[in-house]
């Protein structure tokens, strides 16, 4: 996010400055072909197969996956569906972006499904709303709204596309977020889920330390009526242009690399041994992928309070819709499907401890496991050069034993 701050503050000094050099810009893009490509199409270029599937959520949103049904292996019969969720502001392309990591699980054996949550790049579709014309009706939720409908209609669609009982769900961040909301508030769906594989989970955030978050919940309320204010539902939108520049601004031949490099990581964490410089670019097309206001104010409500609960609409409104002064906490005990946690001493969203208290309080948490680089970060575990080893590796084979 602060990557698109820096660059649209360079752009706008320069072509008010000096029309010519932004002339020669314009003239000497060099895009890595990725940053352009949608997903189905980088999927294909690499050599696999993808389907795109879309179904609608219980309130019309038109939400597409991108299914991976196979490996290089070559179709075959009962491969278990892994259902794979990303986090805040991205989208499918997270997981397909990086090395070895891009078909680690459809080449292991597994029907991959990429999905995308309301808002993103590849669900920013209603069956009556239009997300810039009617902009405060379809950017109205939260990631309370993706747990309790998105992801539970998607995995409906896919248990029964594929007949299959139950699939695997791994989700990384606000991927974890949903899934521990849809199991509360919805409990009949742990028995849907094999296993769970929780990367960088985010539930508590009192010992979050993330500047951007921190700096929004000091003044939570004030922000939130700002954004209402001035009419800014959707939280960074999606620019075409981003993928353009951002070849020449963060490729491997800039000057401009380390600058773009360390405001990346000013939001997550700095681990400048994992991040291959040269997928900035690459992210930068795809990032941020969208989403509403709403969800960052959740967060930081939930810094704010200590809990882990819905949305806080204020006193009078929540008297309304909950009965109550405050919103109801989420109730983790009804979380049974079998967890898996992943953490990390130098995420800045998914802190130690609270993660800690997660596992605590999880009603049925198979084991937790911290990552053993000290410095591996929020982006590590989509981006990091040994995420392989470190990461998947070891999912694979606990899957392998469900």
């Amino acid at each position: 996010m602060l990557v698109r701050g820096l660059v649209v503050a360079i752009l706008t000094t320069y072509s008010h400055q000096d029309a010519q050099w932004y002339g020669d810009l314009q003239l000497n893009l060099k895009v890595t072909e990725d940053a352009k490509l949608l997903v189905p199409d980088i999927i294909a270029k690499y050599g696999y197969p993808c389907e795109i599937h879309t179904v609608v959520s219980q309130d019309g949103y038109i939400l597409e996956m991108h299914r991976i049904p196979f490996g290089k292996d070559g179709p075959s019969e009962n491969r278990s569906a892994v259902y794979v969720q990303h986090g805040l502001l991205s989208s499918s392309a997270d997981w397909i972006l990086k090395g070895k990591t891009r078909y680690a699980l459809a080449d292991a054996g597994y029907d991959v499904w990429l999905a995308n949550v309301r808002g993103t790049r590849y669900s920013r579709r209603h069956m009556f709303l239009n997300p810039d014309k009617n902009a405060s009706s379809f950017w109205d939720f939260s990631w309370h709204n993706i747990g309790v409908d998105d992801v539970p209609t998607m995995i409906d669609y896919i248990l029964i596309t594929v007949k299959q009982r139950n699939i695997f769900y791994i989700g990384h961040s606000q991927g974890t977020t949903v899934f521990f909301v849809m199991c509360s508030e919805r409990p009949q769906y742990n028995e849907k889920i094999r296993a769970m594989f929780s990367f960088a989970p985010v539930a508590w955030l009192k010992y979050m330390t993330s500047p951007l978050l921190r700096v929004i919940s000091m003044a939570d309320s004030a922000v939130g009526s700002l954004f209402q204010a001035i009419g800014m539902y959707e939280f960074l939108p999606q620019r075409s242009f981003l993928a353009d520049i951002g070849g020449v601004l963060c490729g491997d031949d800039s000057l401009l690399q380390p600058l773009c490099a360390n405001a990346l990581f000013a939001i997550c964490g700095f681990n400048q041994k994992q991040m291959n410089a040269s997928l900035i670019p690459i992210i930068m097309g795809h990032t941020p992928a969208g989403a509403a206001t709403k969800q960052f104010l959740h967060y930081t409500q939930q810094v704010n309070s200590g809990h882990f609960r819905q949305y806080d609409y204020g006193l009078f409104a929540n008297i309304g819709k909950y009965g109550s002064a405050y919103p109801p906490d989420y109730q983790m005990k009804k979380v049974v499907a079998p967890v898996y946690l992943y953490y990390s001493r130098n995420d800045w969203l998914s802190h130690e401890i609270d993660v800690i208290r997660l596992s605590e309080e999880l009603g049925n948490l198979k084991d937790k496991f911290i990552i053993i680089d000290d410095k591996f970060n929020h982006l590590d575990y989509l981006y990091g050069i040994d995420v392989y080893e470190l990461l998947y590796k070891r999912v694979i084979a606990l899957m392998k034993q469900h």
